[in-house]
């Protein structure tokens, strides 16, 4: 399926690896002009000369930014690189890395702060610096890669729960705002267990909390998926292009989730 976004400009964060990876990756298939933003410049750099070489149209820019997307410099430095759109955005992925798990009872407000900076408020500023230059153009679409535990809350997961719910209940008001009807939409993916290395490192901890192998911790953790198996970024990323696409017009305010059929309710 061709999905129409050929020759557009697309921002994508935390974008070097895992589902960030995955969502860049297929947006370049798809013919897509991509700024690529993380922390690490080296993985970043390597992440995208491989797309690059995977670019299906001539002219295709696939640009890396080593930047913070969570501090306001990180964000500048995406809208002003060399030979991109500026502001002028097609599709915006937003992805940060989650805040750390725990118990609420040690967290001080400065780790509040921090979780809701990284995971609310910088996909806000992003959306707030896009989003009226996609309805004046009449197209538009943003991605926020949230959380399965947005749905189903998870209790270590406290700081990432309140966070993105956050975001959850402020994008279900914007996308059902004027923008919808200028094309511009709004949705949120939610993943659930990923092979990435944020679920290696959350499988290290409980390895290292109760002293098993890490190998039978996973294995514990994947007999719980009915799929039987963790997800892969290529096929998170397959999601999120079809979000993106010229099909997905008539798709706003939704949570998408993808979690190999772990969350057992029926909405």
């Amino acid at each position: 399926m061709d999905l129409g976004i050929a020759g557009k400009w697309a921002l994508v964060g935390g974008a070097s690896k895992g589902l960030g990876w995955g969502c860049a990756a297929a947006l370049v298939q798809e013919g897509v002009n991509v700024v690529m933003v993380a922390r690490g410049a080296d993985a970043l750099n390597a992440a995208a000369a491989g797309l690059r070489a995977q670019a299906t149209r001539p002219g295709q820019q696939v640009l890396a930014v080593a930047a913070d997307i969570t501090k306001p410099e990180g964000r500048e430095a995406a809208f002003t690189v060399a030979g991109g759109p500026g502001r002028d955005f097609d599709i915006v992925v937003t992805n940060a890395g989650g805040p750390p798990p725990g118990d609420f009872r040690s967290w001080e407000r400065e780790a509040w702060i921090a979780a809701l900076d990284a995971n609310m408020l910088t996909p806000i500023e992003l959306i707030k610096a896009t989003v009226d230059g996609m309805a004046a153009r009449g197209f538009g679409r943003i991605v926020n890669i949230t959380s399965s535990a947005v749905k189903a809350p998870i209790d270590i997961l406290g700081l990432s729960n309140g966070a993105r719910t956050g975001l959850t209940g402020f994008v279900a008001g914007l996308s059902r705002s004027g923008i919808a009807a200028q094309g511009v939409t709004i949705n949120n993916l939610l993943p659930g267990a990923f092979d990435t290395d944020r679920l290696k490192g959350t499988m290290k901890g409980a390895a290292d909390k109760t002293g098993q192998p890490i190998e039978a911790i996973m294995d514990a953790r994947r007999k719980t998926i009915p799929a039987k198996r963790f997800g892969n970024p290529e096929e998170f990323g397959a999601i999120c292009a079809f979000l993106c696409s010229q099909q997905a017009g008539y798709i706003t305010g939704q949570n998408v989730l993808a979690d190999g059929g772990a969350y057992p309710g029926t909405f």
